[in-house]
Parts: C-alpha cells; structure tokens; sequence
C-alpha cells in the first residue's frame, strides 16, 4: 500500500462503528518521528492524556494501533506524534501518509495519564522518553493541568538532540499563544535530556533522579509524597525503573477508580 486510498469503494470498506478522519498536516522531523493532525469527529469526546486506537486500512483489512493522543481536548483538530518503523505493520504505512488521506479510529478513548487519577498535589512531574511525550503534549495545553497544580515539570529524554525538537517547538508554542500563555505562565517547565550527543543535560532521566541531578539542575527538592506527583509513558524498562524510584520515596500508584500520586501508560510501545 502508498498512499491509502480516497474513493468511494474504499469508503465503503471502513469497519461499522469506525471514524474515518481526514489528515490535515504531517510534520517530518527526523527519518524516526513525525507527528500529523487530523479532523475531529463532531461527536468523539475524550480526556486530555487519553489514548485512542488508530489505524489504516492495508490490504483490504483495518490495522490498529494504540495513539496518545497530542492534542488537548479543547482541540478541533486531533493531533498524534509517531515513531517509524521500517517494518512495523502500522507505522510502515502511516508514515507515508499526506494530507487528504483518510485515517481510521475507532469510537472509545481511554487511559490512565488523566487528571482524575492522580490525588491532589502541587508539583506534577511528566516522565517521557521519545515518543511517549505525546500524552503530555495534550496535558500541557489543557488549563485544568494549571488549575490543579502550581508547578508542571515535563522531562523528555531521546537518543539525539534532533529528537527533542517536538517538545521544544511545543513548549514554545505555549509560551507564545496569548491565550494559553497567560494561563501557563512560569508554571511550565521542560527538562530535555539526550543519551548519546553533546547537549547541556544528559543521560537516562532514571539515572538523573537516582543521582539527585534532576532535583539539583531544576532547584526543586527530592520528590515528597505530601506535594509531588508524576506521570509516566515511554518504554517498558523507563517504566519499571522510574515506577519503582517514585515508590522508593514513597509515592503510590493511583488508577482511574483510584486515584494515586503517580500512573503510568501501559499501552505506550516505543
């Protein structure tokens, strides 16, 4: 498969119970990442840090994947940032996609990196590595995310400086919205580190909270259950390593059905 297909007959090969979006923008920014907006199905409602199932239709049969989803829920539009894989059965395809193409998605969103599963608190902290930093896209535009906490400290960790520059352009872009801007203020701050270039701040951001370097270059203290929660989405070992430093000091990991100091995104692979 190309491109996915626009005609009729293709539109009539779409699941029951399926949106069928329309790509509005794609956004290379290096041969592993890449991020695309879509339209925004009138009647589709979903959680800020939520997930939903996306996909393609590649020979004749649909190919889910589950996709935070970038954009806030305030949002027209639907925004999703992706890695590449050469061979992966969805991202093989979807990174070939341009506008006008059609994507699919089914109807239900869902997922733990929400507001509402997290106990009240004033310093959040959202860990990600690569792509997994798409859930906090969404949360660091939502205002809820600023009217629950004083301070909102987004860590982004990737292999090369190239690969920070989503984030980058995205706390920017806040920064200067002036609608956003003022609502945001000073409260946002992003910690960028890489793993294998030059760049001011560097190494695993599990490293950088076991070593305290992480609390030192942001002057704020170690983490404390009466005031710190976090949020977790990257890869499965960032995950267990980051889960077990937040338990280590004391935080408790918290569900939709009840709320915690810290949850953590199962669904993300990459």
């Amino acid at each position: 498969m190309n491109a996915p297909a626009r005609n009729e007959e293709f539109a009539k090969s779409i699941p029951a119970g399926v949106y069928a979006e329309t790509v509005l923008s794609v956004q290379h920014y290096t041969d592993r990442l890449f991020r695309f907006r879509m339209t925004r199905p009138a009647g589709f409602r979903f959680r800020s840090g939520e997930f939903a199932m996306i996909g393609l239709m590649v020979e004749g049969k649909p190919i889910y994947r589950a996709y935070s989803i970038a954009s806030p829920s305030w949002d027209e539009e639907l925004e999703f940032f992706s890695i590449k894989v050469p061979d992966g059965p969805l991202t093989s395809h979807l990174q070939k996609i341009q506008p006008g193409d059609i994507v699919l998605m089914r109807k239900k969103p869902t997922g733990t990196l929400v507001l509402d599963a997290l106990t009240p608190g004033k310093r959040l902290y959202m860990f990600s590595t690569g792509t997994g930093i798409a859930p906090f896209a969404s949360l660091i535009r939502d205002p809820e995310t600023y009217e629950k906490f004083e301070e909102v400290i987004l860590t982004h960790t990737c292999r090369e400086v190239a690969e920070l520059k989503y984030g980058l352009d995205l706390v920017d872009e806040i920064r200067n919205d002036e609608m956003l801007g003022e609502i945001v203020g000073d409260k946002l701050r992003l910690y960028s580190t890489v793993t294998r270039d030059d760049y001011p701040f560097q190494g695993r951001i599990t490293d950088l909270i076991a070593n305290g370097k992480l609390f030192a270059d942001l002057g704020v203290p170690a983490f404390d259950p009466a005031v710190d929660r976090g949020m977790i989405c990257g890869s499965a070992a960032m995950l267990k390593d980051t889960k077990e430093l937040l338990e280590k000091a004391g935080l408790v990991e918290g569900a939709n059905n009840k709320p915690g100091e810290f949850v953590i995104e199962r669904a993300f692979v990459g």
